[in-house]
């Protein structure tokens, strides 16, 4: 378990009450627009695709997020950073976009309260299924309400389902990717690409997925994820072994830690000595 969140003297079931009724609000927004071929998308960067529904799910969050805790400044994917507040609102408003514009149901909102940089409480929201997933700092991690337990035991690697995402950002790890996936496929029980970082991070911590690496998440991908992670005691590297830092490091291997330790060794065999930072 983590240390106490500093949130801790915030009514917790009516933040969390206020949280969730926004997230399902923003979901049904998403889901009245979802399948419907007069959404237009536009090109950010090359397969970095963005819509009204990304900008009107943000516009959305930053209304509804403000004023629950006036302190905090807000940082989304689509509008960037607003201050430099001790207390920060991290936000990707529609995490899965790909997905979402070609008609594909894996795709999630994402908002995270962070203290100087440090999550003290997330929310993850898949629309298509209403499914909430969220975490206070130094309390546990929820599952539609229900606290979840760190799994016990020892889990053989054969036996693991991992998660992943193609490096699109990084033509530079491309060769290492596809060798790395070469290498573990006979070795774990089965590699899956979902399409949604925010949530492939949440079923890491649920015990759905064993374990997950990925390059190039921004922050408000994984700011949520990250504190999921941590509560359940799974362990977040880069992939040289060393504490994952969301600001700085461009990779990140995570998993139950008997999980974690083959992986980590596969990953770093595969990406080398390789200087992985933003």
């Amino acid at each position: 378990m983590s240390e106490k969140s500093m949130l801790l003297d915030v009514d917790r079931y009516k933040f969390i009450e206020e949280v969730e009724r926004l997230l399902q609000g923003v979901g049904d927004f998403q889901l009245d627009n979802f399948r419907d071929l007069e959404v237009q998308e536009e090109e950010k960067e090359p397969r970095e695709l963005v819509s009204f529904v990304d900008r009107q799910s943000e516009a959305l969050l930053f209304e509804g997020l403000t004023p629950l805790f006036p302190e905090a400044e807000f940082w989304g994917e689509e509008t960037g950073k607003r201050g430099e507040a001790d207390w920060m609102w991290l936000v990707d408003p529609l995490d899965g976009t790909t997905n979402y514009l070609n008609h594909l149901d894996q795709f999630s909102i994402s908002v995270a309260l962070l203290y100087k940089g440090k999550p003290q409480f997330g929310a993850v929201y898949k629309p298509i299924s209403s499914e909430f997933f969220h975490a206070f700092k130094g309390v546990g991690f929820f599952h539609n309400h229900k606290q979840l337990i760190p799994r016990t035991g020892h889990r053989e690697f054969r036996k693991a389902m991992l998660g992943t995402g193609f490096p699109y950002r990084s033509p530079d790890l491309k060769d290492p990717f596809f060798t790395l996936i070469e290498d573990l496929m006979p070795r774990c029980r089965g590699i899956r690409r979902f399409g949604s970082a925010a949530l492939d991070l949440s079923y890491v911590a649920a015990g759905w997925l064993q374990g997950f690496w990925e390059s190039d998440l921004q922050p408000y991908d994984v700011g949520a994820g990250l504190l999921f992670l941590e509560e359940m005691g799974m362990k977040a590297t880069n992939h040289k072994g060393e504490a994952y830092d969301m600001n700085v490091d461009r990779m990140l291997v995570t998993a139950r830690a008997d999980v974690h330790t083959e992986l980590l060794d596969r990953v770093s065999h595969h990406y080398g000595d390789k200087d992985l930072k933003f």
